[in-house]
């Protein structure tokens, strides 16, 4: 499991300003017939305007929801009026900040599916996406969502190198799209591992997240069949005093170090450039997704300062244990007193580091989960690894090789589940997520 780093907040300028908690949405939103006005969500309660931002209500806590009565509708608050458009240079749901709730699918085309059945699974799932994206209902609505707004819904499409083999279209398979290779101590479970087609739901609203997810299924019906699905779950907007890099489930701060939009090397790291190859895939992207089961069990039997030394980092502030705070770059050369370094040869962030694998850089946005328990009793949870990049060989492979020889925390975790998918740029309103690739 290599290091997080700092989860990028945009995608260029997609979200919709968050208004106040007295303004309506300011997001495309139309009413049922089809009128301007608020979404066909509202929220039924109230809970200040916490909004993209993370700001929390106040230290005392946060406000008491108030039922509204049908004639005196109330405005949505911030985080329930926060809108990410679909449409766009590349997908959503890549450089934005990661949701509270997400869902990550595999699904498989049923047989007799072509390429133009899979053109026309691409065409409904990206219509209902930008619409629900937007906050209105969507073809095969379920109403679970009715009363929210788009709570930073976001939805994103990949394929699979099954998929292109299955429509016909193997010559178009991208070299970054190879397999994987076998890991050390790797404990894959097949089943819930490849897929032809991916998807990832993410949203603040537990009810928008499971919606988007019923809706696209339901939309899927005649031409794939779910492979396997993972939910997961990140911290809420406004839970803490200010904003702070999430911790994960081990209480490690996590994603201090993600490289961020607009910083020298970013899109080149993160997305295929325009004039790439293949050509299907400009302004696109490579996505890993790993389902890493962290024993905690064992680890919260540790000592704190046992903790920190596998990690590299102090678990209380996050600052590399070569000095200053969880912003000051992490020198590998530091030693201590006595001499030796003061980051572990086999620390986590050591090795992750891109210093360490020539200069291997990915951005990781991933969800915990917590599956209940495992028949030994042992807690069923960890992270969905979501990891993006501009070619995955250059990048995840190199380092996870290098992980998986010689990293301290690998004793904590085991991976239990892997894919690779192709998720191509963004599409236009009048387009398709995939309509070069499916009709070029």
């Amino acid at each position: 499991m290599s290091e997080k780093k700092r989860t990028a907040s945009t995608r260029g300028k997609p979200r919709t300003p968050a208004p106040s908690a007295t303004t309506p949405a300011t997001a495309p939103a139309t009413g049922e017939g089809g009128g301007g006005g608020l979404s066909r969500r509202r929220l039924l309660t109230t809970g200040g305007a916490a909004g993209a931002v993370g700001l929390a209500l106040g230290a005392t806590g946060g406000a008491v929801g108030h039922a509204v009565a049908a004639d005196s509708p109330a405005p949505l608050t911030g985080l329930g009026a926060t809108a990410v458009p679909f449409h766009g240079v590349h997908q959503a749901g890549i450089t934005d900040r990661a949701q509270a709730h997400g869902h990550l699918l595999a699904f498989d085309l049923l047989p007799g599916t072509d390429r133009r059945g899979a053109a026309a699974l691409m065409r409904r799932w990206s219509q209902a996406a930008a619409a629900m994206t937007a906050g209105r209902s969507p073809d095969g609505d379920t109403q679970a969502a009715l009363d929210a707004g788009p709570s930073s819904l976001t939805v994103t499409f990949g394929f699979g190198r099954s998929f292109l083999t299955a429509v016909g279209l193997a010559d178009r398979v991208p070299e970054a799209l190879e397999p994987l290779p076998a890991f050390a101590d790797e404990e894959l479970d097949r089943a819930r591992s490849d897929g032809d087609l991916f998807v990832q739901v993410g949203a603040d609203d537990a009810l928008v997240a499971h919606n988007a997810v019923r809706v696209l299924r339901r939309l899927a019906a005649e031409a794939a069949r779910p492979r396997w699905q993972m939910t997961g779950f990140n911290r809420s907007p406004g839970a803490t005093a200010r904003p702070m890099t999430a911790r994960n489930l081990m209480g490690q701060i996590d994603g201090t170090n993600n490289p961020v939009p607009g910083e020298p090397g970013f899109d080149e790291a993160v997305f295929v450039p325009q004039g790439g190859e293949p050509a299907w895939m400009a302004g696109g992207s490579y996505v890993v997704v790993r389902r890493i089961r962290m024993l905690l069990d064992n680890w919260e039997n540790l000592s704190v300062e046992r903790q920190e030394r596998v990690i590299g980092r102090r678990k209380s502030d996050g600052a590399p244990l070569s000095g200053g705070d969880e912003r000051t770059p992490v020198d590998l050369g530091a030693r201590g007193a006595d001499g030796a370094l003061a980051i572990a040869g086999d620390a986590h962030v050591r090795v992750a580091a891109p210093e360490s694998n020539s200069g291997a850089t990915m951005l990781r946005r991933g969800f915990s989960y917590a599956d209940g328990l495992r028949e030994d009793g042992a807690p069923d949870a960890g992270l969905l690894f979501v990891a993006w990049q501009a070619d995955p060989r250059t990048a995840f492979t190199r380092v996870q090789l290098k992980l998986s020889r010689g990293d301290a925390l690998s004793q904590f975790v085991r991976h239990e589940a892997s894919a690779l998918f192709a998720v191509p740029g963004g599409c236009d309103p009048d387009g398709y997520v995939g309509d070069r690739l499916l009709e070029g």
